[in-house]
């Protein structure tokens, strides 16, 4: 459950099934916060409102009823009709409605109705939700995008330590005698990448949290993913240490030159900033 807020108002906002709701009881708050149920209420009697939500679970809801919304159409508008959010989801199965019970309880709506109820009680308001809902969606993508460089980063490194097992750790070694192999495996390709091993970045910055991959860029995310395939590639080979360092650190210069110029990576650069 996230939250944005619009004009000095917190509104949830929750993904069920790919699609994007929005809590419109929130958005009703900003209008009156006494009576948020009787301002849905009046949205949900007019007409227009109900033509609406039947074209748009026509288009989005293969499970929605014509017949229902017919009767509901019908009605609309007339002083006696009144209609309640579940009365809607319950008659027609609709789905561009939902009802919550409970903590973050109320009456959310898949961002398109959010939208449109949003205009019917201030267009002001409405334009500066579609903003910030905006914004919510562009910090996702953002966080999304360093999710799959990071997971990438790790898969390779499966890759890499696996080479290690095999060709490099007698079985009679402890754990910990491994683990000193992989640490120094890992810093190959830290001395080759960035210079420094983990120790002496972790000496320069003795006030910082993480490690030195977790303060690498796009540039050296996507640089370091193949290092680590061509050092498990030179690791088989049975390429001696040195050597396998030496190599690493010109293909490391090398593409570094490549990425830094490259536009698109310069772009995905921008937008982690």
């Amino acid at each position: 459950m996230a939250k944005i807020k619009v004009k000095g108002s917190e509104i949830a906002v929750f993904t069920r099934n790919e699609a994007d709701y929005i809590c419109i009881t929130d958005i009703a708050r900003y209008k009156n916060p006494d009576r948020t149920d009787d301002l849905i209420r009046n949205w949900l009697r007019n007409r227009n409102t109900i033509e609406f939500l039947g074209i748009w679970e026509q288009l989005n809801n293969p499970a929605f009823k014509p017949v229902e919304f017919d009767g509901f159409k019908k009605q609309a508008g007339l002083n006696s009709f009144t209609l309640t959010p579940g009365q809607w989801i319950e008659c027609t199965n609709a789905i561009g409605i939902i009802s919550k019970p409970g903590r973050y309880g109320g009456t959310y709506a898949h961002k398109d109705i959010a939208f449109e109820f949003a205009s019917w009680v201030s267009v002001e308001f409405k334009l500066y939700l579609i903003k910030e809902f905006q914004r919510l969606k562009d910090e996702e993508l953002k966080q999304l995008g360093w999710d799959i460089r990071r997971n990438l980063a790790k898969i390779n490194y499966r890759i890499h330590t696996d080479a290690i097992k095999e060709n490099l750790i007698p079985p009679v070694l402890s754990a910990r005698q491994m683990n000193l192999v992989y640490a120094t495996e890992a810093d190959v390709l830290n001395m080759a990448l960035f210079g420094m091993t983990a120790k002496d970045w972790r000496d320069k910055n003795p006030g910082r949290k993480g490690n030195i991959r977790d303060e690498a860029d796009v540039s050296q995310l996507v640089c370091l993913s193949n290092l680590e395939n061509l050092n498990a590639l030179f690791i088989r080979e049975n390429t001696p240490q040195a050597e396998r360092l030496r190599k690493l650190n010109q293909i490391a210069i090398h593409q570094m030159k490549l990425l830094t110029d490259n536009p698109s990576i310069k772009q995905l650069e921008a937008k982690d900033k």
